[in-house]
């Protein structure tokens, strides 16, 4: 039963985080820096673009491993309050939920736990541009996950709250299953773009023309995962 509702909890979760425009955002500018640099060498985009999403994925897997023990600390000194805590996380997810879905109707660049704030931007357009290879993306990758925090961390410290409980080794398997989804969309979209589906500036158009639906998508996810937590429901 408990797997069960953990399933819906991370799947929901990891939904609203993979929607986030601003890992997309950041994923494009990799493969436009690449496509630049190796415009004949249509391998080296899909092998750039796969070391930057593997990079992504074991950069996020770190960081879930050190927030479950974050929490795991906070456990031991507020083990009487830890209905607290689950209530916390539920309001949490609500409020960033709320953000997701006021940019619909309200949207500007660089909300608050909802984008990349504007000035980290010229910083990492600036670490982007210096990637000539894959072994590039691939570092490059974990220096940008850095960056992508304020805009993803939210969804992403909710589950790695409520998977605590498991304990390390007991979570580990949940945390690889959560970032398989956050990086799906990524994996995709250099699929699309290698096997000519697609073009980079195609798909960074996409991305600015529903920029909006994407917020309001992650929006109702993250409100809708956080009320069922509130109520009892997951």
């Amino acid at each position: 039963m408990l797997d069960d509702i953990n399933f819906w909890r991370i799947t929901t979760l990891a939904l609203a985080d993979s929607v986030n425009p601003c890992a997309i955002a950041v994923l494009t500018m990799v493969l436009m820096t690449i496509l630049i640099q190796n415009p004949e060498k249509r391998k080296k985009v899909l092998y750039g673009g796969l070391a930057f999403v593997a990079s992504i994925y074991i950069g996020y897997l770190f960081y879930g491993v050190v927030i479950i023990q974050l929490f795991k600390g906070f456990a031991e000194i507020l083990r009487e309050n830890s209905t607290y805590i689950y209530s916390g996380l539920a309001i949490f997810a609500m409020i960033i939920g709320a953000l997701n879905i006021k940019d619909f109707f309200m949207y500007k660049k660089g909300g608050i736990a909802t984008e990349m704030p504007l000035f980290m931007r010229p910083r990492v357009k600036k670490i982007i541009q210096k990637i000539t290879s894959p072994s590039g993306a691939f570092i490059v990758g974990f220096l940008v996950t850095l960056f992508l925090l304020p805009c993803t961390i939210g969804p992403y410290i909710i589950a790695s709250g409520l998977l605590s409980e498991l304990g390390t080794l007991g979570a580990l398997p949940w945390l690889l299953y959560y970032n398989l989804l956050f990086v799906l969309p990524m994996l995709i979209i250099v699929a699309v773009i290698y096997y000519g589906f697609t073009k980079v500036n195609e798909v960074s158009g996409w991305k600015e023309r529903n920029i909006k639906t994407l917020h309001l998508i992650a929006g109702i996810l993250l409100f809708a995962v956080g009320f069922a937590l509130l109520m009892g429901w997951l």
